[in-house]
């Protein structure tokens, strides 16, 4: 770390202790907000699907659950059934299980770094039981459909379109993990012993162990980033309402209501600085590069910019009623 950024961290940090000793009670009323949302929205509709995610990619069974999706993604992104499977849990399950999905796969040999890095680029999303329960309700009355296709069709779009042009180099032609698989860049998937015994339980008591310190880690970046609001309250006499999803997208949505249902919208595909951090800490363990994750979160949100904006200039009643 350079000498002006870890005087600016150093900076930062003295800046939010100083704010939570001099005004305690606004300081927990951000944190509890944090904690509140992460108990209340994030662990109910999370945690279940990262166990069992856990428990499939342990037991191996994720060829066998793409089953049906397999034959409609594979003529479209040209996938193997495991970066299908992680194409399903990312759109479905809601951020962060697309990054910790690739990730597991990785680290389990069931994929390729490279795969991986597609895997990031675009099927790590705000789940859709988020977005039509907590995120739209927020905004007001919006049409779902045009809503939803910024929302998870725009990145579908995206990742055809990676698959064909910087990704085309990949193979995705093996359609199962059976055996030992050569692959472009020279990496091969190595097959799992067969002197290896998978028992239920023992995966079982695995994969709770390590989704509850992945939800455990969610919930510190939560609090933590909602704590941040506190500086800009005191300075400014308020926070300003743009810049709390910015800094962590539940609580932030939460205090904007619905002022800038288009902001709001736009604001959704990137996540915020919360939702970063908590994807570096599915993928820190692997080679995955945050910097190039950040890079298509922006090109993303760029396009749906400019989705939305065009609707929008159409006529506003194309998304709100």
């Amino acid at each position: 770390m350079k000498g002006y950024s870890r005087f600016l961290i150093t900076l930062v940090f003295f800046l939010m202790v100083g704010c939570i000793l001099t005004h305690s009670q606004l300081g927990l009323a951000y944190a509890l907000t944090g904690l509140d949302l992460w108990y209340e929205k994030m662990v109910p509709a999370l945690l279940p699907f990262m166990i069992l995610s856990s428990i499939m990619i342990r037991l191996r069974l994720t060829e066998g659950f793409t089953t049906v999706l397999y034959p409609v993604l594979k003529p479209v992104f040209r996938v193997s059934r495991n970066v299908c499977y992680a194409i399903i849990m990312g759109f479905l399950c809601g951020f962060p299980m697309g990054a910790r999905t690739a990730a597991d796969l990785y680290e389990r040999q069931r994929i390729t770094e490279r795969e991986a890095e597609y895997l990031l680029a675009f099927c790590n999303n705000i789940g859709p039981v988020y977005f039509l329960s907590f995120a739209l309700p927020l905004i007001g009355s919006p049409r779902i459909l045009p809503c939803l296709f910024g929302m998870y069709g725009i990145p579908l779009v995206y990742g055809a379109v990676l698959r064909r042009t910087f990704y085309r180099d990949l193979d995705f032609s093996i359609a199962s993990s059976s055996g030992p698989h050569p692959r472009p860049d020279g990496r091969t998937l190595l097959p799992s012993s067969p002197a290896e015994k998978l028992t239920l339980l023992g995966e079982m008591d695995d994969a709770i162990n390590s989704s509850l310190q992945s939800i455990l880690m969610l919930g510190g970046y939560m609090i933590l980033f909602n704590l941040m609001n506190l500086a800009p309250h005191i300075l400014l006499g308020r926070v300003p309402r743009l810049i709390a999803p910015l800094f962590e997208i539940s609580g932030g949505l939460k205090l904007l209501g619905d002022r800038a249902p288009l902001y709001t919208l736009l604001v959704l595909p990137f996540g915020g600085l919360s939702c970063l951090a908590q994807t570096y800490s599915c993928i820190q363990k692997t080679p995955l590069s945050i910097g190039r994750y950040l890079s298509h979160k922006l090109t993303l949100t760029a396009l749906t910019a400019a989705y939305y904006l065009c609707l929008w200039s159409v006529s506003p009643s194309c998304l709100l009623r």
